[in-house]
């Protein structure tokens, strides 16, 4: 499956030229964008911000009642989500009042048994919000900063610094498309992403610049084993995604795990964007700096 993915690749980028590979993924990078307007402007963030940026209440009974029933009976309260997980129900409740957060955790208390309640103020979520923003810019500025030391070429080095960014902005469109709301598990697999996005990238650029061979001998090598780096990180992270979502189906005494099954989906998604970042913009900006910038020297 793996060699069949790489010949159909490698084929297709021996096939097209330069704008024609660098076509799709910057169309696809734009419609991301539109998407991240389109939700910023609507919600005054470029993705839905979970309870740990927002403040909240998160609430997880044992009941046998169906999600509409509870819908219905918690109708008078912020709630922003429902989910049945195995045995239990998980509800997630906006920013209250002190007063009818109390009156809800007392209703909650005297009809359900087995309850956990998990409760971030405004402010604190304010301060995390702060503290992810921060994290991001500073991984991706240290990032940039790296490869610019390491390839000492603006073309190669923009290169990689564009492929990762546009990895983040489409992972971050999805989990709108999706309904996945920004939480510190998905802030972390973003951060999983520009990790995975420089590793294939620079893979692609030592072997094109610093190894002999023409151009696209070089890239067919890296693609051989960034697609199959990828693929099998590709493979782990959809069973760690069906064990954490659908577990509860074998049986009920397992529950879905929430945190794995969003970082896990978001990090696939990454991925595959990552794949044709990497192999069509990459390659195709790489391409075209070696071939107008003529013969190289090649360590063997």
């Amino acid at each position: 499956m793996v060699v069949g993915l790489t010949e159909r690749l490698d084929s297709f980028v021996r096939t097209h030229n330069d704008r024609q590979l660098a076509a799709i993924p910057l169309a696809i990078f734009v419609i991301a964008l539109l998407i991240l307007a389109f939700t910023f402007a609507s919600t005054g963030a470029p993705v839905k911000l979970g309870m740990e940026f927002k403040g909240g209440t998160m609430i997880s009974v044992a009941t046998e009642e169906s999600v509409q029933s509870l819908e219905e009976r918690f109708a008078d309260y912020p709630i922003s989500d429902i989910r049945q997980t195995g045995s239990r129900v998980i509800m997630q409740f906006g920013p209250m009042s002190d007063e009818m957060q109390h009156d809800l955790v007392s209703n909650v208390v005297s009809s359900y048994t087995s309850v956990e309640i998990n409760q971030i103020g405004p402010v604190y979520g304010i301060s995390l919000q702060k503290q992810a923003v921060n994290a991001v810019i500073i991984s991706f500025i240290g990032m940039a900063i790296l490869i610019f030391l390491i390839f000492k070429t603006f073309v190669p080095s923009i290169a990689v610094v564009v492929s990762a960014f546009s990895d983040i902005i489409i992972a971050a469109a999805f989990m709108n498309v999706a309904g996945i709301e920004l939480s510190l598990g998905t802030v972390a697999a973003l951060l999983m992403i520009i990790g995975y996005s420089v590793d294939s990238d620079i893979l692609l650029n030592t072997r094109v610049l610093k190894r002999r061979g023409t151009p696209q001998e070089s890239i067919t090598s890296a693609m051989h084993t960034g697609v199959t780096m990828t693929t099998t990180t590709l493979a782990a992270l959809i069973v760690m995604y069906l064990v954490s979502t659908y577990s509860y189906l074998l049986s009920s005494s397992l529950s879905q795990i929430n945190l794995l099954s969003n970082i896990s989906i978001v990090l696939i998604f990454g991925l595959v964007a990552d794949l044709m970042n990497t192999w069509m913009l990459n390659t195709s900006i790489l391409r075209w700096h070696v071939t107008k910038n003529g013969p190289r020297r090649r360590k063997a």
